[in-house]
């Protein structure tokens, strides 16, 4: 093994690192903005370096030894570390350019990246954001590789080993328009709720039963939810066109025109949710005060949704 560190170019640590995440010689050169003959050749020095195959072909692409295996984490912490003290210390959101890669659910995007979208024209007209929806078995590798530099979710979803902040609690409201026959008292009864008409949102289709339901079983109640949608975004129009009601998280609520929220006639337990991101972007200036600004965004909108308490609310 050649363990002299001059005679290790870090472009082949990057090149190691791409073959890791990729297990594809032909996706690590795309990866890298390379030919496939040029990380080929990577490859071979990589393996005289530290005296082991490092990969070995398979069916499909190929696997890293256990060496290559041992390496994996180091050497994703050596170039991270290498980046960040490359990178500019001095960070102006004003003059900044660059790309956050974020990962949201259907209600996060509504929730909370449309208001921080929103201020950060304002603060950070150079910064662009690439919103993607969050796929929970490879969001773990996406963080790791890049494709994802941070992610809203709750945290119990929240992978091992990532760094997390808390943005905020969530409580459930109930929603209906503002000339619906239930809305001018500005509350409801559990027997009414039970005898209504709901809609809920299944993200994952097809689903008649969510916290509600639960939360109405613990007290040996039932409701009737006749539609089931999987998205967020539809709500308004249905429940606009029809006698409909919903029970939806209390952010979803704000600023919808000819819709009025009602305090549900029992208790749904809640949610929060977090932002994840990972070690390779931990300690990079730009990123940190991109984090400090969604936190600083979701702080706002719980001041918003604290002047527009449920307590309050009337018909719209």
């Amino acid at each position: 093994m050649n363990s002299d560190i001059r005679n290790l170019d870090l472009n082949l640590l990057k090149a190691l690192d791409a073959l890791l995440d990729e297990r594809s010689v032909t996706r690590a050169a795309d990866r890298l903005a390379l030919t496939q003959p040029a990380v080929s050749g990577m490859l071979n020095r990589l393996r005289e370096s530290f005296d082991d195959p490092l990969f070995v072909r398979a069916q499909r692409g190929i696997v890293p030894t256990l060496r290559a295996e041992q390496l994996a984490a180091p050497v994703k912490r050596l170039l991270a570390d290498i980046e960040s003290m490359l990178e500019p210390q001095a960070f102006d959101p004003s003059t900044a350019s660059m790309t956050l890669n974020l990962a949201s659910t259907d209600y996060a995007l509504r929730a909370a990246v449309v208001p921080f979208l929103s201020a950060l024209r304002k603060r950070a007209p150079n910064i662009r954001v690439s919103v993607q929806p969050i796929d929970d078995l490879q969001l773990p590798s996406q963080l790791e590789r890049g494709d994802i530099d941070m992610a809203l979710i709750t945290p119990d979803t929240a992978p091992m080993g990532v760094h997390a902040r808390p943005l905020f609690d969530e409580r459930y409201v109930c929603v209906m328009r503002t000339d619906h026959p239930d809305a001018a008292s500005g509350k409801i009864s559990l027997d009414r709720f039970c005898a209504l008409d709901h809609v809920l949102v299944s993200p994952s289709g097809g689903g008649f039963r969510g916290v509600t339901d639960e939360a109405l079983e613990r007290i040996g109640r039932t409701r009737r939810v006749i539609a089931s949608v999987t998205s967020f975004l539809i709500l308004p129009d249905l429940l606009l066109a029809s006698d409909l009601v919903a029970v939806v998280p209390g952010r979803l609520a704000l600023h919808q025109t000819g819709l009025c929220m009602i305090e549900p006639p029992l208790e749904i337990p809640g949610f929060s949710k977090t932002l994840v991101w990972h070690e390779r972007t931990h300690r990079n200036v730009g990123h940190q005060w991109l984090r400090s600004f969604m936190a600083e965004s979701a702080q706002q909108m719980q001041a918003v949704r604290t002047d527009k308490s449920i307590s309050r609310a009337q018909p719209r």
